[in-house]
């Protein structure tokens, strides 16, 4: 007897902002809201997973003290700091918008 295991992939659409976020994106040049904007629509049409697959956002895990966090490149200065949040839904939490630091 052969069984089958079946393997259900969990595809997150939902993009939900802190509170520091939002008002940090108040403060960031238009073009920065734009990108986050472009980002944040790609996930909710495609899936994180598939978003993550495209090169011009630099999506990586973070190391150190910010070490559940992940990143996305929105401008050579610009990064956007998310986890993903399990519950009885999948979704993104986006915790800040801010100039990155070299």
């Amino acid at each position: 007897m052969y069984t089958q295991l079946v393997y259900t992939r969990v595809v997150i659409h939902i993009v939900e902002l802190s509170s520091l976020a939002k008002k940090q994106l108040k403060k960031v040049p238009l073009f920065i809201v734009v990108s986050f904007q472009n980002w944040v629509e790609d996930v909710e049409e495609r899936g994180l997973e598939e978003v993550r697959k495209i090169p011009g956002y630099h999506d990586e895990p973070l190391k150190g003290k910010l070490k559940s966090l992940r990143s996305i490149r929105l401008s050579r200065g610009y990064r956007a700091y998310y986890q993903i949040v399990e519950g009885t839904v999948k979704f993104i939490n986006v915790e800040r918008v801010d100039k990155h630091e070299y």
